[in-house]
């Protein structure tokens, strides 16, 4: 598959999420779905974005670097949102934080199919132990 097009494909799948249109999500999340791992199928996916969404309420992904080698796709993603309770362990309590997340994806067919991501939890701790706004 050309770069521009697992691009699209990509682009397309956060502006799903973005909208939260999980009964499209299959279009873009293979079946056989992982994260971090866990293998969770396109159902145990779609859970596991519906509780994030639960628990940050105003949730948006924002791509700040997106880099593509067929069939892998590496992104950062940043966000900028008010987790309503624990987040990450952290008492963020409706606190608005900013963060960044490195997203790894192998794709099949397509589609989303392995995971892997780590957040910028070390940022998250640091704005609920300052006075500062977030960077």
């Amino acid at each position: 598959m050309p770069s521009h097009d697992l691009a699209d494909i990509y682009r397309a799948y956060i502006a799903c999420l973005n909208r939260r249109d999980w009964t499209t999500l299959g279009d873009w999340v293979h079946d056989d779905a992982s994260h971090n791992g866990r293998d969770l199928g396109l159902a145990g996916y779609r859970a596991m974005l519906e509780r994030d969404v639960a628990e940050i309420p105003d949730l948006r992904l924002d791509i700040q670097l997106l880099v593509i080698d067929p069939p892998h796709v590496a992104a950062r993603l940043q966000f900028d949102c008010t987790p309503a309770g624990t987040f990450l362990g952290l008492p963020v309590n409706g606190q608005r934080i900013r963060f960044t997340e490195n997203v790894f994806y192998d794709f099949r067919d397509g589609k989303v199919w392995r995971v892997w991501s780590v957040v910028d939890k070390a940022a998250i701790e640091a704005q609920l132990t300052s006075d500062r706004a977030p960077p």
